[in-house]
């Protein structure tokens, strides 16, 4: 189980060019301008100008997914947080939301329509919630 991460983007939700650009990264551990550039256009169909790759660069780092950090004469990317990091906060995003409804019903609705693979995976996370809990007051 991955925990979440110290460092949170501001802007979870992100685009779709946004979130291609993303695993590229993930995909390549750090990154150039031009080697996101090039990935996209790996595919022939694809048209993607150079500037717009930067664009897009520059947003992800000022909602904070991305840190740039200046070598020699380029500009290597990388991500503050990993691809199950990035997973983990969407889901906690996701459930929040759900959550918010903040009525009950709505909730033991959704979790009665649940079929017997998702009950088993429920019960599953409840038991490593407990397990989690357990550890945490034996540490204190």
């Amino acid at each position: 189980m991955v925990p979440l991460p110290k460092h949170r983007p501001q802007q979870i939700s992100l685009g779709p060019l946004e979130t291609e650009i993303l695993q590229i990264i993930w995909q390549l551990g750090t990154a150039t301008v031009k080697d996101i550039h090039d990935q996209i256009l790996n595919d022939p169909d694809r048209e993607l100008a150079y500037a717009s790759v930067t664009t897009v660069l520059n947003r992800l780092s000022k909602k904070g997914w991305l840190i740039c950090d200046k070598q020699e004469r380029s500009f290597v990317w990388q991500p503050l947080v990993s691809e199950a990091e990035a997973q983990a906060l969407q889901a906690y995003e996701q459930l929040n939301q759900f959550l918010a409804v903040g009525k009950p019903e709505v909730v033991a609705a959704f979790a009665d329509s649940l079929d017997h693979a998702s009950i088993a995976q429920l019960e599953a996370i409840g038991q490593k919630l407990q397990a989690i809990r357990e550890a945490r007051e034996t540490c204190t």
